[in-house]
C-alpha cells in the first residue's frame, strides 16, 4: 500500500560534499570531510526537525553517496519514499573550500542523475496528497528537462489545489542571468510564497530601485518575503508591507545554510497556522541558529528550542 503524502513535498539535486576540516584550500589539505548537501533536502531537514511532516525527492546515483544521503534523510524524518535510484548516472558531487578568507565552491554534477529528471518521473498523487510545495531555481537551472519537470510538478500541485512555495536560490554558476530571467520569473507568477534575496530580486529585475521592484512584486499573486533588505525581512503582498528585524546571531561561523534555514522556519511556521509575518519571526531565528555552526544542515534547529527564543523575544517593529 501506498504511503500517504507529507503536509510538505520538495524536491531537487543532493550532492555528496567533501572539504577540509578546517577553513582552508583544498589543494592545501591531505584530508576531506564527507558530507552532503542541497538547497531542498536541508529545508526537509528542517522542517523534520521543527516536527513538520514533509518528504523530499529526486534521483540519485545508485552509489555510496546515495545511500548516505536517503539513510541520513530517512533518519532525520524525512520521507524519501519516492527518492529514485539510478544506475545509469551517479550522485552528483560538490567541493568547498576556503581561499584568501572566502568560501569557493566547485560542483561536479553535469550529467548527474538529478539533471536527468523528467515530467514522467513525478509521482502526481504524492505531490496531490500535499498541503504545499516547495520548489527552488536550482532545479530549473539543472537542464531543460528538469525545468519541465518543475513546471510540470507545479501544474499538478495547481490543479490540486496544493499551495506552492518558490525560492529562487539563483546560481549564475548554472546559467547566465538572462536565462534565469526567462526561466523564474514565470515560476515566481505560479507561487503563492515567493522568498527572494533583496541582492537576488535586483539582479531578477534589473534595477536597485526597491519601489520599482514592489511594483512588479505586487503584480504577481504571492506574498513575496524579501530576504536581507535594510537589515530586516519585508512582508509584502498586494495591499501590505512590513519589516521584520533580523533575529542577531550571537556569533557567525558559517553562513553556508542560512537561507534553506530561513526557508525551512518560515514554511514550517505557515504549516503550524501563522501569519506570513509569524512566520518570518520563526525564521529569523532558525536562520540566526544555522550561521552559528559549520555544515550546510546540520546546525538546523529542534522546534523546542526556536520555541523558546520565539516565546523569549520581544519584537520591535518599524
Amino acid at each position: 500500500m501506498q504511503q500517504s503524502s507529507p503536509d510538505i513535498v520538495t524536491f531537487g539535486e543532493t550532492m555528496a560534499l567533501f572539504m577540509p576540516e578546517s577553513h582552508k584550500a583544498i589543494e592545501r589539505s591531505t584530508t576531506l570531510e564527507q558530507g552532503f548537501g542541497g538547497a531542498e533536502s536541508n529545508v526537509a531537514i528542517g522542517l523534520a526537525r521543527l516536527g513538520v511532516s514533509v518528504g523530499w525527492f529526486g534521483a540519485l546515483g545508485n552509489d555510496p553517496f546515495g545511500t548516505i544521503i536517503v539513510k541520513t534523510l530517512r533518519g532525520e524524518g524525512v520521507d524519501t519514499s519516492r527518492v529514485i535510484r539510478s544506475s545509469e548516472a551517479s550522485t552528483g558531487m560538490m567541493f568547498r573550500e576556503h581561499i584568501a578568507g572566502r568560501m569557493a565552491v566547485h560542483y561536479f554534477r553535469k550529467h548527474s542523475a538529478a539533471s536527468r529528471m523528467q515530467p514522467e518521473d513525478l509521482d502526481e498523487e504524492y505531490i496531490k496528497g500535499a498541503k504545499l510545495l516547495h520548489i527552488t531555481g536550482i532545479t530549473a537551472a539543472l537542464s531543460e528537462n528538469c525545468r519541465q519537470t518543475v513546471t510540470r510538478a507545479i501544474k499538478i500541485a495547481k490543479e490540486a489545489g496544493v499551495k506552492i512555495s518558490f525560492d529562487p536560490n539563483l546560481r549564475l554558476k548554472l546559467w547566465s542571468i538572462e536565462a534565469a530571467r526567462d526561466a523564474l520569473l514565470p515560476l515566481a507568477a505560479e507561487a503563492d510564497y515567493f522568498l527572494p534575496g533583496w541582492d537576488e530580486l535586483k539582479l531578477l529585475y534589473n534595477t536597485e530601485d526597491y519601489e520599482a521592484v514592489k511594483e512588479q512584486l505586487r503584480k504577481l499573486k504571492a506574498v513575496s518575503i524579501i530576504k536581507g533588505k535594510d537589515d530586516a525581512t519585508i512582508v509584502l503582498d498586494k495591499h501590505s508591507e512590513q519589516a521584520v528585524p533580523f533575529y542577531k546571531a550571537d556569533q557567525v561561523i558559517d553562513t553556508v545554510g542560512a537561507g534553506d534555514g530561513f526557508c525551512a522556519g518560515f514554511l514550517a511556521g505557515i504549516s503550524k497556522g501563522m501569519s506570513a509575518v509569524e512566520a518570518v519571526r520563526l525564521a529569523s531565528i532558525n536562520g540566526s541558529l544555522v550561521v552559528q555552526m559549520r555544515g550546510d544542515w546540520e546546525a538546523l534547529p529542534e522546534w523546542s528550542v526556536v520555541e523558546q527564543l520565539l516565546l523569549d523575544k520581544a519584537w520591535v517593529e518599524r
